[in-house]
C-alpha cells in the first residue's frame, strides 16, 4: 500500500487504514472524480475535520493521497511526472475544503507552479456530503489575463467532463502557441527576470544587459520580466505569487529556463526549484557559463573551472533536483553533470589543487613582468566595459588578428603586442578580461593572476563605449572594479569609441565631460590623437630606459 503525505499527526490507525484505502480506486479518464470516490473522500475529510487531496494521473490512476489541516493542504514532489516545456505535469489535484468557499488563491498558485493538467476544490457541507465543485485550468493563451480559466460550480451528478481529451486539447493549444517562439531545436529558450529594488531606469538597464548576456550564450529570449519591489522575498526572491505567473508564462510560451538578474541565494534556488520543473540560473551563473566557453587558454579553463566550484561549493547542500537544474549551466554545459556527485570534501580539494595550479600560473607570469620591466619598455594596458571595443582598438594599434565580435565577453584570454611609434620607440600593449557591472567575485578571484597584469601597466588605457546610454554606469563599474585592485594611481587615457555612432555635437560634449580621446576603434585613422598621447606617455618612460631584449617571445 502506497504511503499517505502531510500531516498525520493525531489520526486514529483506524482512519489512516480508511485513507490509505483510497488508493484501491480507479477512475474512469472521462470523470474528474468518480461520485463513489468523491463521497468516500469528502466523507473522510468530514470525520478528520481536515482537507484531504487525490493526485490523479490521466489514466485515473491515484498517484497520491494528502492530507492537510482545517485550512490547507501541501501537494508533494512528484519525481516522476515531470511538467517539460510547452506541456503540463499530467496528474489533476482533487481535494476538500471544510467549508463552501470557492478555489482559493493558494489553489490557483499551486496549479501555476506544478503546471497541473487541473485542479479542483470539494466542499464539505454540514451533513457530510459533496457539495459544490469548484475547478480551473492554465489557459493557452499567454495573453490572457488572468492566466487560468475558472469554470462555473458544478455538482457530483456532473462528473463525466471528458477529462482526459479536455487536456490533451488544452495542451495541443499550449504547445502550438510555444511553438510561435522559433528557437532550434538544441536551443535553449528563456524567461528573463529582475526584481530590483533600483530606479525603473536602472533596473531596466540592468535588465537588458542581462538579455545581451543571453544572447551572447545563444539562448533565445523569450520574455522579459521586471519587478520592483522594496525588498526582495527571502525565500522566492519576487514572491510566490509572482513566481505563479512566470511559471504560467513559462509553459504557455515553452520556455526551457529562467534567468535571473539578481544572484540567488542556496536557500532561494532550492525554494524555487521545488516548485518549478525548469532549469533555474541566475547572472553569476550565466557568466560562468560565457566564461567556460570563451576561455581558450589552459590557464582561462582553469581559472573559470575554479570560479564555477567556488561558486557551487556552497550550493552542493542543496537537493539534487535543483542542482540538477543548476549544475548543468546552459544546455548541460559548464563544470557538468558529475559535480553533483561529489561532496564537499572533494569539491574543496578540487578548489584547494586548483588554486596551487594557478599560483604556478601566476609565478610564470610574474617572471614575464620581470623580463618586461628588465626591458624597461613602456606598458600600456587596454581596460574597459565588455563589448566596448578594447580588442577591435588593439588590433587596429598593432594592426593584429585578434578575434572580435560585437558581444559581452567576445574574448577573454589576455593578449600581448609590440607597439611601435613614429619616434622608433617600442612598447607593450596587452588586452585583458573585459570588466562588468557587479562582476562575480568568484571570477575576480579566480582571474586575479590575469587581472595583476594590469598591476605592472605604466598606462591604463580606459576604452569607453559612448555611443551606450549606460555608459556612465559602465565608467562607474570599470572605476570600481580597478579601485579593488587597487590600480588608482596609474595613469588612465580615457579613449571615447564609436564616435562614429554618435553626432559631432554630442562627441565633443562627451569628450569634454570625461577628457577623453574620441575614437572609431574600427578606423585607424581617427587614432593618431591617441597614438601622440600614448608617445608622450612612452617618451617619459623611456628616458633612461636599458636596451630592449630582442629575445622576449611576446604573446
Amino acid at each position: 500500500m502506497k504511503e499517505l503525505s502531510g500531516n498525520l499527526s493525531g489520526l486514529a490507525s483506524s482512519q489512516i487504514k480508511k485513507i490509505q484505502k483510497l488508493y484501491d480506486n480507479k477512475i474512469s479518464s472521462e470523470f474528474l472524480i468518480s461520485q463513489p470516490v468523491l463521497e468516500r473522500l469528502v466523507a473522510l475529510s468530514h470525520e478528520i475535520r481536515r482537507q484531504i487531496g487525490l493526485l490523479v494521473n490521466r489514466e485515473g490512476r491515484i498517484e497520491n493521497v494528502m492530507i492537510g489541516d482545517a485550512h490547507q493542504i501541501m501537494i508533494p514532489e512528484t519525481p516522476d511526472y515531470k511538467a517539460t516545456p510547452g506541456r503540463l505535469k499530467g496528474l489533476r489535484c482533487v481535494h476538500t475544503h471544510l467549508d463552501d468557499s470557492p478555489l482559493t488563491r493558494d489553489d490557483l498558485t499551486d496549479l501555476a507552479l506544478l503546471r497541473l493538467d487541473m485542479i479542483a476544490s470539494v466542499t464539505v457541507r454540514q451533513d457530510g456530503r459533496p457539495g459544490f465543485i469548484y475547478t480551473a485550468t492554465i489557459k493557452s493563451d499567454p495573453s490572457s489575463q488572468p492566466p487560468y480559466e475558472i469554470f462555473p460550480p458544478i455538482t457530483q451528478a456532473n462528473l463525466d467532463m471528458d477529462c482526459k481529451n479536455y487536456i490533451y486539447t488544452l495542451e495541443a493549444g499550449i504547445t502550438k502557441t510555444g511553438s510561435l517562439y522559433e528557437a532550434r531545436a538544441d536551443q535553449e529558450k528563456a524567461i528573463l527576470v529582475s526584481v530590483s529594488s533600483q530606479k525603473k531606469d536602472y533596473a531596466q538597464a540592468a535588465l537588458n544587459e542581462l538579455y545581451e548576456l543571453a544572447v551572447s550564450n545563444d539562448i533565445f529570449v523569450i520574455d522579459t520580466i521586471l519587478q520592483q519591489k522594496s525588498k526582495p522575498d527571502p525565500k522566492f526572491l519576487m514572491g510566490k505569487g509572482k513566481l505563479s505567473d512566470v511559471s504560467i508564462l513559462a509553459m504557455q510560451k515553452s520556455a526551457t529556463m529562467i534567468v535571473f538578474d539578481q544572484e540567488l541565494t542556496p536557500a532561494q534556488i532550492r525554494s524555487i526549484t521545488d516548485y518549478i520543473d525548469l532549469k533555474v540560473i541566475d547572472r553569476t551563473q550565466l557568466i560562468l557559463d560565457i566564461f567556460s566557453q570563451r576561455a581558450k587558454s589552459r590557464e582561462g579553463k582553469l581559472q573559470v573551472e575554479l570560479a564555477q566550484m567556488k561558486y557551487l561549493l556552497p550550493r552542493l547542500a542543496t537537493k539534487n533536483t535543483a542542482m540538477s537544474r543548476l549544475t548543468g549551466g546552459i544546455g548541460g554545459r559548464g563544470p557538468g553533470e558529475t559535480k553533483l556527485e561529489i561532496n564537499r570534501r572533494r569539491a574543496r580539494e578540487s578548489i584547494e589543487k586548483m588554486t596551487k595550479d594557478l599560483k604556478l600560473v601566476q609565478k610564470h607570469r610574474e617572471q614575464q613582468r620581470a623580463k618586461r620591466n628588465r626591458m624597461g619598455l613602456p606598458v600600456f594596458s587596454i581596460v574597459g566595459y565588455t563589448n566596448a571595443g578594447k580588442s577591435t582598438l588593439l588590433n587596429s594599434l598593432t594592426q593584429s588578428e585578434i578575434y572580435t565580435k560585437d558581444q559581452l565577453f567576445a574574448t577573454l584570454d589576455p593578449s600581448s603586442r609590440k607597439l611601435r611609434f613614429p619616434q622608433e620607440i617600442e612598447a607593450i600593449i596587452t588586452d585583458t578580461v573585459g570588466f562588468i557591472r557587479d562582476l562575480p567575485k568568484e571570477l575576480v578571484v579566480a582571474f586575479r593572476a590575469t587581472l595583476e597584469e594590469l598591476e605592472s601597466a605604466d598606462v591604463l588605457v580606459h576604452v569607453i563605449d559612448i555611443s551606450n546610454p549606460a555608459c556612465m554606469e559602465q565608467i562607474e563599474s570599470v572605476e570600481k572594479i580597478l579601485g579593488q585592485l587597487h590600480l588608482e594611481d596609474i595613469p588612465i587615457i580615457p579613449v571615447l569609441n564609436k564616435m562614429d555612432l554618435l553626432d559631432h555635437e554630442t562627441v565633443d560634449i562627451m569628450s569634454k565631460k570625461l577628457g577623453g580621446i574620441p575614437v572609431c576603434a574600427k578606423d585607424r585613422k581617427t587614432l593618431n590623437p591617441l597614438f601622440d598621447k600614448m608617445a608622450e606617455y612612452a617618451v617619459l618612460k623611456l628616458r633612461g630606459a636599458e636596451e630592449p631584449d630582442e629575445n622576449l617571445e611576446y604573446e
